[in-house]
């Protein structure tokens, strides 16, 4: 692709590009927001990806493209990508000073793009296409969120989804979006306003649902059996707090990872890839 056939950027303010212009997430997101552009009002928001793995896997995701924003240096590197951008997608182009400039930080990955928020499936629909689950109750940490997408994609392969509850940070967040390798545009997820609720309806469509502590009274994790527990959803809280009361009581099982005495805990995300690993089965799509 050459450089004649992209959008020249030479002005910071182009409106054109006004959605990669120091936009917070939470503003992308806020499809109400009136300061939105016209066309934004009506539908679910945008969020931004970055890097060549993100966009590659934002290209050939359920999620549109709304355009493409790369620094005049990195058009030679990502020529085959870029070639792959459909025709009805615009690329900007512009210097490296400038898309700084645009962005607010120095963007060393030089390739942005846009993409389209759709809105979040029915939870228990979600589950009925998937063979394990992987539930989320009010994590707060971004890097932890990605990390668990990309552990999903990874050690559940095709078939593995992940529900998460309404005040958990966003998945679609940049740096979710950039933990998780680009994964969480791969991995189906859906928003549930209730997981306790959640729980036996999981359970009467075949799901076992599991829930993870550190206490010792619960069942130990083995990696020597996975069909220990019948179509897994593996449920993980917050660093510190855990699951809630109500998770915890309305889960099928109680359960654990076995560790070296004097060590109460792991990060969430390494105790959700060491679950999974115990319990789920890849099918490679």
């Amino acid at each position: 692709m050459s450089i004649g056939s992209m959008i020249e950027i030479t002005d910071a303010s182009d409106p054109r590009i006004g959605v990669f212009l120091n936009q917070k997430d939470a503003w992308l997101k806020a499809a109400h927001n009136p300061d939105a552009p016209d066309d934004a009002q009506g539908d679910h928001g945008f969020f931004i990806a970055e890097g060549v793995l993100v966009v590659e896997h934002l290209l050939q995701s359920c999620f549109p493209t709304r355009s493409i924003f790369v620094s005049r240096s990195r058009v030679p590197g990502v020529e085959p990508l870029l070639a792959s951008v459909p025709e009805s997608v615009p690329i900007y182009v512009a210097e490296q000073e400038l898309m700084d400039a645009v962005v607010g930080f120095p963007i060393h990955r030089g390739l942005l793009a846009c993409g389209q928020r759709l809105p979040s499936p029915d939870p228990v629909e979600l589950a009925r296409s998937c063979h394990a689950l992987i539930v989320l109750e009010d994590l707060s940490n971004h890097d932890n969120v990605g990390s668990v997408f990309r552990s999903a994609a990874a050690l559940g392969g095709e078939g593995v989804g992940v529900i998460l509850s309404a005040r958990c940070c966003d998945p679609l967040y940049r740096k979710a979006l950039r933990v998780s390798m680009g994964h969480v545009l791969r991995v189906p997820f859906a928003i549930c306003e209730d997981l306790p609720v959640l729980m036996p309806k999981l359970s009467d469509i075949g799901y076992t649902t599991l829930a993870l502590t550190p206490s010792p009274d619960a069942e130990v994790l083995s990696p020597s059996d996975k069909r220990r527990y019948e179509r897994p959803a593996l449920c993980f809280g917050a660093e510190g707090p855990g699951l809630s009361e109500a998770l915890m009581r309305a889960a099928n099982h109680r359960v654990r990872i076995e560790m070296a005495s004097g060590v109460d805990s792991l990060n969430i995300s390494v105790a959700a890839a060491v679950s999974m690993y115990a319990c789920l089965s890849p099918r490679m799509g």
